[in-house]
């Protein structure tokens, strides 16, 4: 996991809202709101995709040594969401977003999300399941489109390291204006 030295964290006092860098000590935590967050998509994301749990440690493990830079959405000391962030080539990706259940449509995701848009001057590029409807509704909601069927294979394969069941089975947003147009952005 990323320390603060790393990602230039300072120390926050627990007393408010605040989005941080994750540190070492956020690791079970993160591990815990993603495979709790991820629920969601049992029985609705193909079953050969769903694994129990969803995220195991050593996946997480391997996806922060790998560059995804994870961010905490944390409140009076308590950790409610978690989202990622990979630079890969010039793009950046937003990976593995998830609230806690309980607080989801209080606008933490929409928060965590603006926050990381921030921290980049790449593209962003935003890949998830084609099942999951509310995920896509969620980022169109926040200036995000989805990029044809035909861009969306390009650039799973040019800039995830997935399985080809997973490109099949998947759908790439970008932000409304880089690799789509407004008029072909759905509403």
């Amino acid at each position: 996991m990323t320390s603060c030295r790393e990602t230039g964290c300072h120390n926050h006092a627990q007393t408010t809202d605040m989005i941080r860098p994750c540190t070492d000590a956020d690791f079970d935590t993160i591990y815990a709101i993603i495979n709790e967050a991820a629920e969601a998509y049992r029985g609705v994301i193909p079953a050969d995709r769903w694994h129990q749990p969803y995220m195991p440690r050593e996946q997480l493990r391997h996806e922060i040594e790998s560059g995804v830079r994870f961010w905490v959405y944390e409140e009076g000391g308590e950790l409610l969401g978690v989202m990622g962030t990979q630079d890969v080539q010039d793009v950046t990706l937003i990976r593995h977003a998830y609230v806690r259940t309980a607080k989801r449509g209080q606008g933490i995701g929409g928060r965590l999300l603006a926050e990381l848009r921030k921290l980049t001057t790449r593209p962003i590029l935003i890949g998830t399941w084609a099942a999951a409807t509310w995920a896509i509704r969620f980022y169109e909601k926040h200036g995000f489109g989805m990029v044809t069927a035909q861009e969306k294979d390009r650039l799973l394969k040019k800039y995830w390291s997935i399985p080809e069941r997973q490109v099949e089975t998947s759908v790439v947003l970008a932000e409304v204006g880089t690799y789509i147009s407004p008029s072909s952005s759905r509403n």
